[in-house]
């Protein structure tokens, strides 16, 4: 499959007008009549868009950026995981941090580090690499004229494909997590809880919160991307006071962390309610979504988002910059803001 997208990003709707041009030719910034997610093959790339090489590269940018994060905020993840399934005795982010602390110590605090690791750093290389191989493929397939005037749409339907996959990588780790940072006495490591999950429940008990995770994830995921991806654009057309292509390396990831905050919160408020439900169905022996839904309440799905909304603006903020970063490191295409193809501009009377 990564073959046949490397042939055919080469082509249509990455390739128009400007294909022809040479390097000499064409002037600054102009990426080769691309316009999603495709950046100009400048001479000191280390690979070609669309290549199996780029999506590997991706795939690592990906680990890298959520294996990371989610290990940073360990401790703020599991004072809002004990909220979440135990709001009488832990009844703020603060209180919940002074109750951890004086009952397990410092220590306590990064409890269940591993699974968070290992776990988003699979759902990461999931998650980056899989939307950048679903973007081309996608965008291929209707053409480059719709694949700009509904790009919202593309990058809602390529993320969610992407977490999709993701989240079966993801639904292990997770399990093991809220087990360990929510059940007292049950395991302090993720050698531990992986046999005894094992033992207790089989192979269901590491999956049985999936659909959930895909509730919570899914939605998540399409409003990072989506709300990511236009506010770039939004930023470079509106604040940003110079064209991207004069923008500094530096001031280009500004751009990125910026956006990525505030798609960090939405993201948040979005999948909220589906967290809760999945933080308490891991704790719970037996339970069904259902069944947790109806315990918990209107109410009661909405505890915790404060500091998740902490959390994960800080989270999705330092995921992109980490992710550009990469991408600036390893020399990798960088995609600017997309363009209006000629065609369109033609049937619109702007050309």
């Amino acid at each position: 499959m990564f073959s046949a997208l490397k042939e055919a990003s080469k082509s249509t709707p990455f390739s128009g007008p400007h294909q022809q041009l040479s390097q000499q030719e064409k002037p600054q910034g102009l990426v080769q009549g691309r316009t999603i997610a495709a950046a100009d093959a400048l001479p000191g790339d280390s690979c070609e868009f669309g290549s199996n090489h780029y999506f590997m590269l991706c795939g690592l940018g990906g680990i890298l950026s959520c294996g990371l994060t989610h290990t940073m905020v360990t401790p703020l993840d599991l004072v809002k995981c004990r909220i979440q399934v135990n709001p009488e005795k832990y009844k703020s982010v603060v209180n919940g941090f002074k109750v951890t602390h004086a009952e397990d110590g410092t220590r306590g605090l990064v409890r269940g580090w591993a699974p968070t690791f290992f776990g988003y750093s699979v759902q990461g290389m999931f998650k980056f690499g899989l939307y950048e191989v679903f973007k081309v493929q996608y965008s291929n397939l209707v053409g480059e004229e719709i694949s700009y005037e509904y790009r919202t749409s593309l990058y809602l339907v390529s993320s969610a494909s992407a977490e999709f996959f993701a989240d079966i990588g993801l639904a292990p780790f997770e399990a093991a997590k809220v087990k360990i940072q929510t059940t007292p006495g049950f395991a302090n490591t993720l050698r531990e809880a992986f046999p005894k999950i094992a033992a207790e429940e089989g192979m269901s008990g590491f999956y049985k919160g999936l659909v959930p995770l895909w509730l919570r994830q899914i939605p998540y995921t399409m409003m990072k991307f989506a709300c990511f991806e236009r506010t770039v654009e939004l930023l470079y057309k509106y604040v940003v006071p110079k064209p991207r292509a004069q923008c500094t390396k530096g001031e280009q990831l500004l751009v990125t962390f910026a956006a990525g905050y505030i798609a960090g919160v939405f993201c948040a408020i979005v999948s909220h309610p589906a967290d809760s439900v999945v933080s308490k169905l891991n704790q719970e022996k037996g339970a069904s979504a259902v069944d947790v839904l109806k315990k918990l309440g209107f109410g009661g799905v909405w505890k915790g988002l404060a500091p998740r909304i902490v959390m994960i603006g800080t989270l999705t903020a330092a995921q992109w910059f980490i992710y550009d970063a990469v991408k600036v490191w390893l020399r990798m295409p960088r995609p600017p803001p997309p363009e209006m193809p000629e065609s369109l501009k033609k049937k619109y009377g702007l050309a």
